[in-house]
Formats: C-alpha cells, sequence, structure tokens
C-alpha cells in the first residue's frame, strides 16, 4: 500500500505548482482586445452587428473564422471533415472543471522507537477538460455551433 502514497505525495506536490503554472499561463493570456488588434482587417471587414457580438464574445451563423477566433480565441482542437460533398472545418474548444476525489493515504508516526503507517482520508482536486463548443465552418463561415455542457461523473 506504501506506492500509492508515494504516488499522491508526487500528486499533491503537482496541485500545489499547479496555481503557480496557471497564474503564469494567465498572464499570456490573449483578451479579445488583444485577439481584434492581431486581425485588424478581418474585425474591420465585419459588419457593424457583428462587430457589437464579437466585442461581447458572441458568435452566430454567418461569421467568418476572423470573428469566432476574436470572439472566442484559438480552437483547442480544428477538424477537418466533410457534409454533402463539401469540406467543412470544425473547432473545438475546451473547458475544464475541477473534479475532488477522495482516497486513503498513509501518514507515518514514529512512537517508542517504532514506526507505524496510518491511513487516514485525503481528497484531491483534479483537473478534467471536456469538449464545451464547437464551431462548424464551411468556406471559412459559420455553418453552425453549439455550446456543450459539462458532463457529470
Amino acid at each position: 500500500m506504501k506506492p500509492a502514497h508515494h504516488f499522491f505525495s508526487a500528486s499533491k506536490t503537482a496541485l500545489c505548482l499547479l496555481p503557480a503554472v496557471l497564474l503564469l499561463a494567465g498572464c499570456q493570456t490573449a483578451t479579445i482586445e488583444s485577439r481584434r488588434a492581431q486581425r485588424a482587417a478581418g474585425y474591420a471587414a465585419l459588419l457593424p452587428e457583428q462587430q457589437q457580438l464579437v466585442d461581447k464574445g458572441q458568435i452566430k451563423s454567418g461569421m467568418t473564422e476572423d470573428a469566432v477566433y476574436i470572439a472566442w480565441g484559438p480552437a483547442w482542437q480544428i477538424l477537418r471533415g466533410e457534409t454533402d460533398g463539401k469540406l467543412t472545418t470544425t473547432w473545438i474548444y475546451r473547458g475544464t472543471w475541477w473534479d475532488e476525489q477522495t482516497y486513503w493515504s498513509y501518514r507515518t508516526l514514529y512512537r517508542d522507537g517504532r514506526q507505524f503507517d496510518v491511513p487516514y482520508l485525503d481528497r484531491a482536486s483534479v483537473p478534467r477538460d471536456y469538449v464545451a463548443a464547437e464551431v462548424i465552418f464551411m468556406d471559412g463561415i459559420v455553418r453552425s455551433w453549439k455550446m456543450l455542457p459539462r458532463p457529470y461523473l
């Protein structure tokens, strides 16, 4: 049962470092404003109604890839396919939630020169990724999109 203790100790160490990594990654996270600057020509080509939606982080059918990129950022995955003989591009966006897990671990105690491993119930939060949204493009134009719920385990 000791190997589980070592596994969860390493997991705890990784979980302690995770907030620092996320904080550093957050410093590099692009905003709508920065993505709009990156794709200024694409933003300028949008209809005023579409610009207003993009500025709010919203999309709709008929928008360009630039509009979706500005509103939602880069896709987690990009898939190529075909529907009714036409090539499609699907942008997949991911979401993350924290799943709390409970497990038995062991604490080492020393008494009268002897060592005892005492079990105790511990818990850890583990990040879980899921597909949160998908946008389907034909010829660079949004044909459909949908938001997907977080799965419940």
